[in-house]
């Protein structure tokens, strides 16, 4: 056996169902035994391409993303979506190769040459390891799953010296990996927590990314509380849709941070507190007056941002289910669903019109293709949705204009988010500029049989931020852009492809895409359907 086959054997013992990644010389050997095993192979246009996907697949599944890349090129082009996932705690394996180790550290030149590949890693990843000797790439996937599995999901990089992805591995075994459950807060610091919030009279929950698959423990426990449970970006739809309790509404805004600030105790599940969600547009004034109660898988992020009152270290999911048993049966109304109604009409109302309009826009598409998902890039309806917009199933609202912010997320991501939710509808949401970005991931919908939905919202360039420019008195420059036939293209590629200019029709156009057995995509006129 080779180390390649050995590598395929032990990712089909951790669950792995799909690798994405760009076959090259300096990967030749992780693929073979491949081609024989149960894993589909994914090929993107870019590496970049290949990490957006594994995280959208990543976001749906709960599963790593795995991906292979060269050494140099290869992981510097996925270098960017590495930086995304680690930003929202997403899983994702990145392996790669590297120079042989007799040339490591020697700069003489050698192909696809880094000085210190490792350490650029390193700092978009949990860890990253330089495998030397073949019997240890059991335990090093083991280290990295584990991570996955029981710690703070971000992404981990293997790389392979080109001279030990050739070894034999000899009649290597590959049993069974270890067994691995989430950490839980201890009985006394879930007790204590049940009296802070039990005397609480008028509680609130703050849900955060990290409780995205809590979603039943957090319901319960906001309707024994009768708390009204905010949810971030990242834990939309985390909620049942319309739930009385649920605002899904961005802490950001003024009457949201009202009903954080008239709530006497806190219990934030899964959230950074960080300044993407909490204080978006950098003007200061976000505050937690009241008794704060953390859970939070990190520790270390337990204490930033915030310092708890009281800090459970554990998964969200167990923590809220202890936490609710704790707290024994549901209080009588005290106020919990008014508060909440307050917040999520004055929120909404707070958005500009043009704002409410966009919000309107996303309403068309969740209302018309009912469990959709809607992966989204950094354009204006999606900066409108993160604001304010709540989907109607768990998973169907993220994006990347949050965190580290990437441009060209959307498609790729859409494209995995479909192969690890394939029977629900996908919406890749980008503006005719961050489509270009990644343009020729089209290709790649075709390839991988995915039959997403792509909605382009076409202003022409780049139009949230010459709106800022112009906000500011700055004379725009750099925002216009020669925009191609978005249609043209998709059909060239093999997409249904049609332009709209009013929301009517696009109800219609995205109902017939639902049941279409092939891609589609709908180039939206801004100024047509916004006027």
């Amino acid at each position: 056996m080779r180390l390649g086959e050995y590598l395929v054997a032990l990712l089909e013992r951790h669950g792995v169902e799909h690798v994405f990644g760009i076959p090259g010389v300096h990967t030749a050997e992780l693929y073979r035994g491949l081609a024989g095993s149960r894993i589909r192979h994914i090929t993107p246009r870019h590496e970049q391409g290949a990490g957006f996907m594994a995280d959208g697949y990543a976001r749906l599944t709960g599963k790593p993303g795995v991906c292979l890349v060269i050494t140099g090129p290869g992981v510097t082009n996925i270098a960017t979506a590495m930086a995304q996932a680690y930003q929202d705690s997403v899983p994702m394996l990145v392996i790669s190769g590297v120079n042989a180790t007799g040339q490591l550290g020697h700069g003489d030149g050698n192909l696809h040459e880094l000085s210190d590949q490792r350490a650029l890693a390193s700092q978009i990843a949990a860890f990253s390891h330089t495998l030397l000797r073949p019997q240890n790439l059991p335990a090093v996937l083991d280290r990295a799953f584990a991570i996955f599995k029981a710690g703070r999901p971000r992404p981990v990089h293997i790389e392979i010296p080109l001279d030990v992805m050739a070894t034999e591995v000899g009649r290597a075994t590959v049993g069974e990996p270890p067994g691995m459950l989430p950490p839980s807060p201890s009985a006394a610091a879930l007790g204590q927590a049940a009296m802070v919030l039990a005397g609480a009279e008028r509680p609130l929950i703050l849900v955060g990314g990290g409780a995205c698959r809590a979603g039943r423990a957090v319901a319960a426990l906001a309707e024994r509380l009768d708390a009204p449970a905010v949810m971030t970006v990242n834990a939309r739809g985390l909620m049942p849709p319309r739930h009385p309790l649920a605002v899904p509404a961005s802490p950001s805004l003024r009457p949201v941070r009202r009903l954080i600030a008239e709530s006497d105790v806190v219990l934030a599940i899964g959230t950074e507190i960080g300044p993407t969600d909490y204080d978006l547009y950098a003007e200061g004034g976000f505050a937690i007056p009241g008794r704060l109660v953390r859970i939070d898988i990190d520790p270390v992020q337990m204490v930033r941002n915030r310092a708890p009152e009281l800090a459970l270290p554990g998964d969200a999911a167990t923590a809220a289910a202890a936490l609710a048993e704790r707290l024994g049966p549901a209080r009588k109304d005290a106020g919990g669903a008014a508060r909440a109604q307050t917040a999520r009409d004055a929120a909404l109302s707070s958005l500009s019109p043009a704002m409410q309009r966009h919000v309107a826009f996303l309403e068309t598409i969740r209302d018309a293709l009912t469990g959709s998902v809607i992966v989204g890039d950094s354009t204006q309806p999606v900066y409108a949705g993160n604001l304010y917009y709540e989907p109607d199933a768990p998973g169907g609202w993220f994006n990347s204009a949050t965190g580290y912010g990437t441009l060209g997320y959307a498609l790729p991501a859409a494209i995995g988010a479909k192969l690890g939710a394939p029977e629900r509808p996908v919406v890749c949401l980008a503006g005719d500029g961050g489509l270009q970005f990644t343009l020729a991931e089209l290709g790649s919908a075709i390839d991988a049989g995915t039959p997403i939905i792509v909605l382009v919202w076409n202003n022409r360039g780049y139009g949230e931020i010459k709106d800022y420019f112009r906000a500011r008195g700055i004379e725009p420059i750099g925002v216009d852009l020669a925009t191609p036939d978005f249609v043209a293209i998709a059909k060239a590629y093999g997409f249904a492809a049609e332009r709209v200019g009013a929301r009517e029709k696009l109800s219609q156009l995205l109902k017939a895409a639902a049941v279409r057995p092939g891609p589609t995509l709908i180039e939206v006129d801004e100024a047509a359907i916004m006027g």
